[in-house]
């Protein structure tokens, strides 16, 4: 195997119990849970994976869940596979978190903490605005920014909140606005098709500036580190500098995503020509099969897949 980049997912890829089958069948993994619940505050997490009251609907559970996967499955194949050669991190959104724990440029427990925070204070704001998110398929992009654009001039609140890949780009925003732009992207035949999302609120918008001024004064107080590999900003599409890692976190809940320019970036800078998913659903291993087919990609989610994943790379 060559240069390898590690992937974490974001919002939108839970489901109910994931992460349970882990839990029972790999010590490391429980114990890595089980340090990350007992760093929580507000809920049990094993409680909130069992889903058995549908916790995971809500951002402020779905967040921290999401990243303890992450956290869970990155100490496995550190575990397993110390021969690995991981050239960078990219986490989607929330992923990031993640993915900068993994690099040792954020402290796991001072990481939790303020993911905790931020998933409570996103919950607040998608509760206090009706608002809505699309994928677009097939995307025209110049076109779509054109009528975010000439919406958000006539007083909306609206834009492009995710560049996931050359394929999707996914519109966010006051829910009137997303429902006239999706009319419009349909009559001028700027995307494929247009699929409504699932989640609570229109996240990397300006609805969410509320949570991201709470955030604020939580991340300067963060000691971060230099990270170990690089890590990819999804507001920047380069790499975490130290010193601005608690600001770019806060300008992160109201920017779009880059997903693409992130995982082109380790591709065109850092070699990386293959890229493992840590996390829930492999949305991230789709997007980079848009970006580059010729990349070799893995994603493990759960029990089955990690020995799948680990007789892959072995060769057995």
């Amino acid at each position: 195997m060559g240069k390898v980049a590690l992937l974490f997912s974001g919002q939108g890829a839970q489901y109910s119990k994931m992460g349970l089958d882990l839990y029972e069948k790999d010590l490391l993994f429980k114990k890595t849970l089980d340090r990350i619940n007992a760093q929580l505050d507000s809920f049990d997490l094993l409680s909130v994976l069992a889903d058995k009251n549908d916790e995971l609907a809500q951002t402020r559970y779905q967040q921290p869940a999401i990243v303890a996967l992450g956290i869970g499955l990155d100490a496995m194949v550190k575990r397993d596979l110390p021969e690995l050669e991981i050239s960078g991190n990219v986490g989607l959104s929330l992923g990031e978190y993640a993915a900068l724990i993994s690099a040792n440029a954020l402290d796991e427990q001072a990481g939790i903490k303020a993911l905790e925070a931020r998933a409570c204070f996103m919950q607040e704001d998608a509760e206090n605005n009706a608002s809505k998110m699309a994928a677009l398929l097939k995307p025209d992009i110049a076109k779509i920014e054109e009528i975010c654009h000439d919406l958000a001039n006539a007083g909306a609140i609206i834009s492009i909140s995710n560049y996931n890949s050359p394929k999707q780009v996914v519109i966010g925003g006051q829910a009137q606005a997303v429902t006239e732009a999706i009319t419009k992207i349909t009559d001028q035949k700027a995307a494929k098709r247009a699929i409504e999302l699932p989640v609570s609120g229109a996240f990397h918008t300006q609805l969410f500036a509320n949570a991201s001024a709470k955030m604020a004064p939580i991340l300067e107080k963060i000691d971060f580190r230099y990270p170990s590999v690089p890590v990819i900003s999804n507001t920047t599409g380069q790499p975490f500098e130290k010193e601005k890692i608690g600001e770019t976190l806060v300008k992160q809940i109201v920017s779009p995503t880059h997903f693409a320019d992130c995982v082109s970036y380790l591709f065109n800078n850092e070699d990386v020509d293959t890229t493992l998913e840590l996390g829930p659903g492999g949305t991230l291993t789709q997007f980079v099969k848009q970006v580059d087919r010729k990349v070799t990609r893995y994603q493990v989610e759960d029990y089955d897949s990690y020995q799948t994943f680990l007789k892959e790379i072995r060769g057995i």
